[in-house]
């Protein structure tokens, strides 16, 4: 497909995920065959003011690639500068505008879902920024700020007017935050009224589940978003499924060794203390699904350093190892 001026050679999207989207994750989803990648959401405000840590943030590999940074804010001034400083600073390919997020410090800025609320107001930012820089603008929503407000369509058409490239739809409202279930068909509905693009979101867990996705709303790329914390392999699997290979299987070991490697690009990227502190809510899910996987979650949970994270994972190969092959045995 094409988004703008720059094509998307498959339809596996990784969605932006505070705390997660960075550029060690992102190495790892290219390396399994990623479309398309998000990096977390960045503040228009932090990049006016020269945040050292936002700025960081817009930093990734040039293997990295292609690549949307996603920015969010409500201030038509702040927002329109932050989007040309991504456009002319950094080496992305799109730039998405967060309309979708429901956490209550982001909302109550009037930034992230609460942009829904009031179409014109966001239709001027959007248009502002359109206007303001040259690589392609997308937009990532909700259905709506609740039940009694879906109006996503109504501001997905208002916004391919002005300019958008494309519309990623998490078939949730604001309300339900990433409880209950998303409501695919409203995905169908918006893809069958634009011309634009329109990638879908929300419960994808599975090959079979982007497979139903597709079938179901004909969107033109699937966005992944949790199913992914500590399963990039999600993405091998669904990219050998879509090009008619066997469906891949990694190991236990591959798995660790991932797991190792994620760390181990994290340390690299953020330092050791902070790598550490984000990988205790990280690992836990690469083991998860492993035989007596529990009691090595809570070593993680209270380990305080890398090399106390690679002790654990090899004392877990170890103990895998043995079950494996006394199970073999018995076999």
């Amino acid at each position: 497909m094409w988004v703008g001026n720059k094509e998307i050679k498959s339809p596996i999207i990784i969605a932006p995920m505070a705390g997660i989207s960075n550029d060690a994750f992102i190495q790892l989803c290219f390396e399994f065959e990623a479309g398309l990648a998000y990096g977390e959401m960045v503040s228009d405000k932090a990049i006016f003011y020269k945040n050292v840590r936002t700025l960081k943030m817009l930093e990734f590999s040039q293997e990295n690639h292609p690549l949307s940074l996603q920015l969010f804010g409500s201030d038509i001034t702040t927002m329109a500068y932050a989007a040309k400083y991504i456009d002319q600073k950094t080496d992305c390919d799109f730039i998405d505008i967060n309309m979708g997020c429901p956490v209550n410090k982001v909302v109550k800025t009037g930034a992230g879902s609460a942009m829904m609320k009031d179409e014109d107001n966001t239709v001027r930012i959007v248009k502002k920024i359109v206007e303001s820089v040259s690589k392609p603008v997308t937009v990532k929503m909700r259905l709506g700020y609740d039940n009694q407000h879906l109006n996503y369509l109504s501001l997905s058409k208002k916004l391919e007017d002005v300019g958008v490239s494309a519309i990623a739809l998490h078939a949730r409202t604001r309300t339900q935050m990433y409880s209950g279930k998303a409501d695919w068909s409203h995905i169908k509905i918006l893809k069958d009224n634009l011309s634009i693009p329109v990638f879908g979101n929300g419960d994808v867990k599975t090959v079979e589940d982007f497979d139903r996705m597709r079938q179901e709303t004909g969107c033109d790329g699937v966005m992944i978003a949790r199913g992914l914390v500590g399963n990039p392999f999600l993405i091998k699997k669904i990219a050998d499924h879509l090009q008619g290979k066997e469906n891949s299987e990694l190991s236990y070991n591959d798995k660790l060794d991932y797991c190792l490697k994620h760390a181990e690009k994290l340390k690299k990227l953020k330092g050791e203390k902070i790598a550490v502190s984000e990988m205790r809510g990280i690992a836990v899910h690469y083991l998860a699904g492993m035989y007596n996987s529990t009691s090595y979650k809570e070593k993680i949970n209270r380990m305080r350093s890398y090399d106390e994270l690679c002790g654990i994972v090899e004392e877990f190969r170890k103990e895998l190892n043995d079950y494996y092959l006394n199970k073999d045995q018995i076999i």
